[in-house]
């Protein structure tokens, strides 16, 4: 009796065993599925392969077959560890410049480079901003960690498989049908999606990264070109600005300033009265204006490249080119009103570090920056002091009582994403050294709330535009300067979460000033009267600026 009862029960080894077998059936079933779905992860993310959810994760990717194949013949087994780390991390680099790619394209608009690299430390510091330095952190730890898993996991699965096909004669079938079916039928045979059976997507990433960095190398020979070819730059100071002589002018580039903002459902209306009530009180001190629109080099960010772009009048859409402009000794229009007489002053208020290019290639005379002027109130996200506090700090300092003219550049960043919290205008008296804004953010939405909903954050995008805007027009109104020039501009279009996609890469531009004279010298530009470009208003590339300004206000010979 205990015989028979002990012989239907399994025994401990038995019983052992079946538990490896299935753990190691199950373990094989992740890796073949790590080996089908990752590497063809980037297809999915860049939109090659048109399908949604899980289907778009179907198909046969070659790199897995060939790192499978290649372990599967390499003999050694330390060759093979390093093969496997190999296709790990080039799969993995290839799902990150996926996903960077992903990520610049949504929110400034163009691709990622890889000779562009630098620009990931300005996004870093948006990140900051936005939620704060721990939290920044925590995502960039994580974000690390994740691609450190994934090529781990990428070389495991393919050693593990590569062991299944080595010791079974069934692997080795599965694996030479799946390459012949890639090799004869792949590439024709669609699946339901319409993506081809077959599929390449981790080397077709690594490809287009490196053929966009090839195509940006060679335009840098044409931005050389544009660097050289400057009609201004043998012109005599003395007559380069020569019919600004005796005026204070200010280059005001309004943060993210964009077409969306005077066109855009839902956002359009708050910024048209806004520029229509600028209009009547501007007029009101003996103010007029004329405006345009400009297409900006860049999109949803980078706002130095419009800078720089409109400073030299040399195209610079990307960073690569803007690092070739600054190395040059190409005449900017800050350079050039320093040499003809004018203090020069840049003024960034979202800078908290040495400016060195501001010296060594725009030739300022003074930087000022978050950390000399004297500001004691809260910071508002990225704008750590509001753009009203920035102009009043501005007036008192370089326009007031007697003193030489001067040309500044001053960014207006309080309409920087992630446009929350948000500051509010206070009078004009009462700015003090800020304090008086300490009690704002806790009444404004943080930025983290607004940004769980689109429509929110388009609407609190309008309201930063609004409140820089109306800055500026406090700005005008309190300071007394008849010989006061203001040139007030976009930067760029915001990110495409307001923008929309497809959208065009114009901001508008408006020219302000009392002296009809400054209006008569640039009739022949045909801007229209007043804040607000019109559909009918020409648009110039931004580039184009420059020379305008110059051949407007020159002495001629």
């Amino acid at each position: 009796m205990n015989t028979s009862v002990r012989g239907r029960i399994p025994s401990a080894s038995r019983l052992g065993s079946s538990s490896r077998r299935g753990s190691g059936l199950a373990a094989n079933a992740v890796a073949v599925a790590v080996l089908v779905m990752v590497p063809l992860a980037p297809g999915l993310l860049a939109g090659d392969r048109s399908a949604a959810g899980s289907v778009g994760l179907i198909g046969i990717p070659v790199e897995s077959l060939l790192i499978v194949l290649l372990l599967v013949i390499v003999p050694w087994r330390a060759v093979r560890r390093v093969l496997a780390g190999i296709f790990g991390v080039f799969v993995t680099a290839a799902l990150v410049l996926t996903g960077l790619d992903r990520g610049f394209r949504a929110t400034v608009g163009t691709p990622f480079v890889l000779v562009d690299w630098p620009q990931l430390g300005s996004a870093y510091g948006v990140v900051v901003d936005a939620v704060g330095a721990f939290s920044a952190q925590l995502i960039l730890v994580g974000l690390l960690c994740a691609i450190l898993v994934c090529a781990t996991l990428l070389a495991w699965a393919a050693l593990r498989v590569s062991v299944v096909v080595r010791t079974r004669a069934a692997g080795r079938s599965v694996i030479a049908a799946l390459a012949v079916v890639w090799l004869v039928a792949g590439a024709v045979v669609p699946l339901p999606t319409g993506a081809p059976l077959a599929a390449a997507a981790a080397v077709g990433s690594v490809e287009t990264a490196v053929s966009r960095t090839e195509s940006v190398l060679a335009a840098q020979a044409a931005v050389a070109r544009a660097i050289a070819e400057d009609p201004f730059a043998d012109v005599p100071s003395t007559r380069l600005l020569a019919g600004l002589r005796g005026k204070d002018v200010v280059i005001a580039f309004v943060e993210s300033y964009g077409r969306v903002a005077l066109e855009g459902q839902g956002i359009s209306a708050g910024v048209t009265d806004a520029l229509r009530a600028g209009n009547s009180s501007l007029a009101a001190e003996g103010y007029s204006a004329r405006s345009a629109w400009l297409t900006s080099p860049t999109f949803g960010g980078l706002s130095w490249l419009a800078h720089g772009t409109l400073q030299t009048g040399v195209w610079t859409p990307t960073q690569s080119s803007y690092d070739q402009l600054v190395a040059s000794d190409r005449l900017s229009l800050s350079r050039a009103f320093g040499e003809a007489g004018w203090r020069t002053v840049s003024d960034v208020p979202s800078d908290s570090e040495t400016w060195s290019v501001g010296s060594s290639f725009y030739r300022y005379d003074s930087l000022l920056d978050a950390r000399g002027v004297g500001y004691r109130g809260p910071g508002f996200g990225y704008a750590r002091i509001p753009d009203q506090f920035t102009l009043k700090h501005f007036a008192d300092t370089e326009l007031a009582g007697s003193h030489d003219p001067v040309m500044a550049e001053i960014d207006l960043v309080s309409s920087h994403t992630p446009w929350a919290p948000l500051p509010q205008l206070v009078p004009w008296e009462q700015i003090g050294d800020g304090s008086v804004y300490d009690s704002q953010p806790g009444q404004s939405q943080s930025a983290g709330t607004v940004w769980q909903d689109a429509k929110t954050v388009q609407r609190f995008y309008g309201q930063s535009v609004q409140y820089s805007l109306g800055s500026l027009f406090s700005f005008l109104e309190n300071v007394d300067d008849p010989n006061l020039v203001v040139i007030v501009l976009g930067d760029h279009q915001p990110a495409a979460i307001v923008s929309g996609s497809g959208a065009s890469h114009d901001v508008p531009i408006s020219v302000i000033a009392r002296d009809p004279a400054v209006f008569t010298a640039i009739d022949d530009w045909s801007w229209t009267p007043g804040l607000r470009p019109g559909d009918a208003s020409p648009v110039w590339r931004m580039d184009a600026f420059r020379d305008r300004l110059f051949a407007a206000f020159s002495e001629r010979p």
